[in-house]
């Protein structure tokens, strides 16, 4: 699970996304997808950049609370910026800043490329990544061989 996030003159935006995925590695780029119907991603779209925060299995109340509508995303949330003025999220497995690169329309979702600009330094813990299949949360158990 990844959080995308953003800054305006409104203050930090944030939504929760299921689908992120590298795209090109010269030039650096990713994509996600986030429905038409969103309210937060035109927010984020004007700026013309957003961080990507890659959830750990312990951030599942973050994504649960990025995820509401209408209710304060930010309440309670550990964040620092990026140097480009993007929230990171405190205890991610690492985020990702970038610039919008382009945008694709794909039924009801847009597809969402960006450039990587800056990593998160190698230096933050690793921790076990939190996932979302077939409409449920779940955990990757590295000990349990398929």
């Amino acid at each position: 699970m990844t959080i995308i996030t953003g800054h305006d003159e409104q203050g930090p935006i944030g939504c929760t996304c299921q689908s992120f995925y590298s795209v090109s590695t010269d030039p650096p780029l990713i994509s996600f997808s986030v429905k038409k119907t969103s309210t937060t991603y035109p927010r984020i779209r004007q700026t013309g950049r957003f961080a990507v925060n890659v959830l750990s299995q312990a951030q599942q109340g973050v994504s649960n609370q990025f995820a509401r509508k209408g209710a304060d995303k930010w309440a309670g949330i550990r964040w620092g910026s990026t140097r480009a003025g993007n929230p990171v999220l405190e205890d991610t497995l690492m985020w990702l800043d970038c610039e919008s690169w382009a945008e694709h329309d794909a039924g009801d979702h847009l597809i969402v490329l960006g450039r990587v600009i800056e990593i998160s330094p190698a230096t933050q813990p690793v921790r076990e990544p939190f996932l979302y299949f077939q409409g449920r949360y779940r955990y990757l158990h590295p000990d349990q061989a398929p």
